[in-house]
């Protein structure tokens, strides 16, 4: 069996090998959808000290509120490069850090909120990730999520459990895991769930 550790490693490497084809790849959601979704992420967004958790090539740095104390946190150092270099370009103040979201470097209770953009399907262990999460928001915090999930409907979850295995070897992205469901195995509550294409993509808000 492969640990966690080293499924944290495997899976960093993909990244990093397709980090400067990421954008490109991502191309195709982002004008069908894709930047308007963010953009509605992150008007759902309070609080004066934000992580973004899972940053990756920066996608939602154009987003980012003013006068924020903002953070942004990957295990792909690649990935981080690109993000800092979009900051740069944008001209917005956030503190890129390369840090896995399983093993936080903050402290307890440090975040208003907490945003994820497309990266609970890629963590080795999302639970444990779920739970560091929960550990550095504020008691009165809010997780803001933008994930895809496994469908409910049987024809199309069948075919994404089908078509896991490649995605999973391919990127390492997970695309039937049930994203609700681990929210509240790991403590939090939902505040808010909102199906944006099929009950596949979904924008969800959650407190501790």
């Amino acid at each position: 069996m492969v640990s966690s550790t080293n499924r944290t490693e495997i899976i960093k490497r993909r990244y990093e090998r397709i980090a400067k084809y990421y954008d490109l790849m991502e191309s195709l959601m982002e004008s069908t959808g894709g930047k308007r979704w963010r953009k509605m992420l992150w008007s759902e967004v309070s609080g004066n000290t934000i992580l973004e958790a899972g940053i990756g090539t920066g996608s939602n740095i154009l987003y980012y509120p003013e006068g924020k104390n903002i953070y942004g946190i990957d295990f792909s150092p690649k990935m981080v490069e690109i993000a800092k270099d979009k900051a740069k370009k944008y001209g917005k103040d956030v503190d890129i850090r390369v840090m896995d979201i399983e093993n936080l470097e903050f402290n307890d209770n440090t975040f208003d909120a907490i945003v994820t953009s497309c990266v609970f399907c890629s963590v080795p262990d999302p639970i444990k990730g779920l739970k560091e999460l929960k550990r550095v928001l504020k008691y009165d915090g809010k997780l803001f999520m933008l994930e895809h999930v496994r469908s409910k409907k049987l024809i199309l979850g069948t075919l994404m459990d089908i078509l896991n295995p490649l995605t999973v070897n391919t990127w390492g992205a997970n695309i039937n895991r049930d994203t609700v469901k681990n929210l509240k195995i790991s403590g939090f509550k939902i505040l808010k769930e909102e199906n944006l294409a099929l009950d596949i993509m979904k924008l969800i808000i959650a407190g501790k």
